[in-house]
């Protein structure tokens, strides 16, 4: 992962190079929160793919990147 300060931050990084998935530091946190916020909790179990998978979609991480393996 690299933490870039803006979009014409990441293209001078690239340097004409096809860019990978992007997504802001927000939306970031969202991902993180709604990742891993219920970990602590007694009534805790792994998610199945479906699952993990609905989290990116709610959060509008989409494309390839995001598709978790069936």
């Amino acid at each position: 992962m690299n933490l870039f300060r803006s979009e014409e931050h990441i293209s001078r990084w690239l340097e004409g190079r096809t860019p990978g998935a992007t997504t802001s530091i927000g939306k970031l946190s969202e991902l993180a929160h709604a990742w891993w916020g219920d970990r602590l909790a007694p009534d805790w179990r792994p998610r199945s793919r479906d699952e993990s998978q609905a989290i990116l979609d709610r959060l509008g991480l989409s494309g390839p990147f995001w598709q978790l393996p069936g």
